[in-house]
């Protein structure tokens, strides 16, 4: 079935910035060497010819990389914004301007206007979805029902989106096969870890400027997101306190050598807290009521939820800003709370995101298992399906080798010896 026509080819805040951008993205392109060879193939192989590829992200200089990528080998790409205050409106502007790549997105877009763009991305009707949170597929699932038979699959690299993804086919409307890059060990490993730790301290300090060294910073989640968040900020001089709800992880945490306590205990001892959870209400009335005067918060988990900002705007009899994304909330008790950006990722409102050279990997397996939706048309079962190990690891050898790095390779006699159980000891 033919695409609807799109009436507005791209909707962005200044088409002017487009020489700013393509600077910036040719920048971050230096870091990203797996990608770019894949991008080289894809223009010579043209995987995605015919396909039509909507795409919800971060719209930075790390994921132009990855929508050029699809563009050369042959996709009509569209991208779409996957939050409101993530979107480098330059980068926007040089993907329109000197890539002829739609693009709907604005830095601080209001919530009508992010659902308006996700009504965009269907209406390119898609062949494959490349989500951030899942927010597209849902509203195509409940509310375009008749364009599921466009589907190939969708690629998902959020664990929020990997839960709703879930819950979806547990409940028998998740039709079509979907790529939980989110599991891909060279995803989790680096992006979430490496790339969610640095940049999230990133955005903490461009935000305030404040040492942290000696602040009691309190890390809502030890999944990779947090173990990262922990281990940076510990890195950084801070006294790391974690909070879980998973005791296999909470004793993880401790014999990494955190102090574990519950959230109702750390509000009163934190100084910066910061969510990393996917899950709603980590830190809500009753923790902001106990916190010290001053104390800081933020979120790096998807959605803004985590933070239970309207409960705190209900305790405020004052909002101030006293800082580019700072918010002090003076409750009627007369202590304040500061708000980093507005709830929402930090390391993307307040800096600039996960460095290229950690998302080098992440897009390498966006783009690698778009290409497997198109290869496998037909084979694969609705569902979830982990990015193949043979994927993974090649991923993996293509950064070893651009970082200049080689490792050892089983000799026969080995390989024989752990393939084998007749081999003895």
């Amino acid at each position: 079935m033919t695409a609807t026509p799109i009436k507005q080819k791209y909707d962005i805040a200044d088409i002017s910035l487009a020489a700013q951008g393509k600077q910036r993205i040719e920048w971050a392109g230096r870091e990203m060497p797996v990608l770019r060879q894949i991008q080289d193939r894809f223009t010579q192989t043209k995987p995605f010819a015919g396909i039509r590829i909507s795409a919800c992200c971060h719209v930075t200089t790390e994921t132009a990389h990855l929508a050029i990528a699809l563009k050369n080998g042959g996709a009509d790409a569209l991208l779409i914004a996957s939050n409101p205050l993530s979107t480098q409106d330059d980068v926007a502007a040089s993907l329109v301007a000197d890539y002829g790549i739609p693009v709907y997105a604005k830095r601080g877009e209001d919530n009508a206007t992010y659902h308006a763009h996700v009504e965009t991305a269907l209406d390119h009707r898609p062949n494959i979805i490349i989500d951030d949170g899942s927010d597209v597929v849902a509203t195509l699932v409940k509310e375009r029902q008749a364009q599921l038979s466009d589907i190939l699959g969708t690629t998902e690299e959020t664990t929020t989106g990997i839960v709703r993804l879930k819950a979806m086919f547990n409940d028998g409307v998740l039709t079509f096969p979907a790529m939980n890059v989110n599991d891909a060990d060279t995803k989790h490993f680096f992006d979430n870890r490496y790339g969610t730790g640095q940049s999230t301290l990133d955005g903490i300090i461009r935000a305030t400027n404040i040492l942290l060294a000696g602040k009691n910073i309190v890390v809502a989640g030890y999944g990779w997101c947090g173990k990262g968040t922990a281990l940076r900020a510990r890195g950084m001089g801070a006294n790391v306190i974690v909070t879980e709800i998973d005791p296999v992880r909470a004793i993880e945490a401790v014999m990494d050598g955190f102090r574990v306590m519950p959230m109702d205990e750390a509000a009163t001892v934190g100084d910066i807290f910061i969510t990393v959870t996917g899950n709603k209400h980590v830190i809500r009335r009753e923790h902001f009521a106990s916190m010290k005067d001053g104390a800081m918060v933020c979120n790096s988990g998807h959605f803004d939820i985590e933070i239970d900002l309207k409960s705190l705007e209900e305790m405020s009899g004052e909002v101030k800003q006293v800082r580019n994304f700072t918010q002090q909330y003076f409750l009627q008790d007369g202590k304040s709370v500061i708000v980093l950006g507005e709830g929402r990722l930090v390391n993307l409102a307040a800096a600039e995101g996960h460095p290229s050279a950690v998302m080098d990997m992440s897009f390498a397996n966006q783009a690698l298992a778009c290409e497997y939706l198109v290869t496998q048309k037909g084979k694969l079962e609705p569902g979830l399906h982990s990015i193949p190990t043979e994927v993974d690891q090649e991923i993996a050898r293509l950064k070893l080798q651009a970082m200049g790095i080689a490792i050892d390779s089983l000799t026969a006699e080995q390989q024989i010896y752990i393939n084998s159980w007749t081999a003895g000891t």
